[in-house]
């Protein structure tokens, strides 16, 4: 399935950088695909809009603290000046670099006409009122999915790496303001960041 193979191949990537190790890898991510798979089809079912992200942060947010990640919740505020549902989670792992990682969790205005078994069918009033289908059109379910599953993967795995591994994820998509007040620093240093 393609959905499968996406998730192994960013897995993998992003492994290869952090592990020293790399042969071990492909074996934990299959080890971890059919409950990715669940969670993909599970968020992909299950969208929310922009500004209505609280049961995929919730959901984010649980698993991570389950992961073994200090988690703080509600981090950033949205355009209009509401409080955003992001989730920030850090797992500390003695002294080295700090890679921060950004996914969004926010769903398009749209109604799915895929057909697929776990097709959205989520309804939302839309910036004006009117109701609209809601899906994830842009990727952002796969990426909280591989998102999820690379934390894990380095929570499991911290014998091989060390340093700090934190993971921003926010709704309202990258326009919005959610993103101020989130940046992470490292005793000064760039934190080396990578946007999914």
């Amino acid at each position: 399935m393609k959905v499968t193979s996406v998730a192994v191949l960013l897995c993998v990537g992003v492994y290869g950088l952090l592990i020293a190790r790399a042969q071990d890898v492909p074996s934990a991510v299959n080890a971890q695909l059919p409950g990715l798979l669940s969670t993909y089809k599970n968020l992909h079912e299950d969208p929310e809009s922009s500004h209505q992200e609280q049961q995929t942060s919730v959901f984010l947010a649980t698993a991570l603290r389950q992961a073994g990640y200090s988690v703080t919740e509600h981090v950033g505020k949205y355009g209009d000046g509401t409080q955003a549902y992001g989730v920030v989670s850090v797992l500390e792992n003695g002294g080295g670099p700090t890679v921060l990682v950004r996914t969004d969790m926010d769903a398009l205005p749209v109604e799915e006409k895929t057909g697929l078994p776990y097709a959205s069918h989520a309804r939302a009033r839309n910036e004006t009122s009117d109701d609209v289908g809601v899906m994830h059109a842009c990727g952002h379910d796969l990426h909280i999915t591989t998102l999820l599953g690379e934390a894990r993967m380095l929570a499991q795995m911290k014998d091989r790496w060390h340093g700090r591994y934190a993971r921003r994820s926010q709704g309202g998509d990258v326009g919005s303001q959610v993103s101020r007040g989130l940046a992470l620093t490292d005793n000064g240093r760039p934190v080396l960041s990578i946007g999914v």
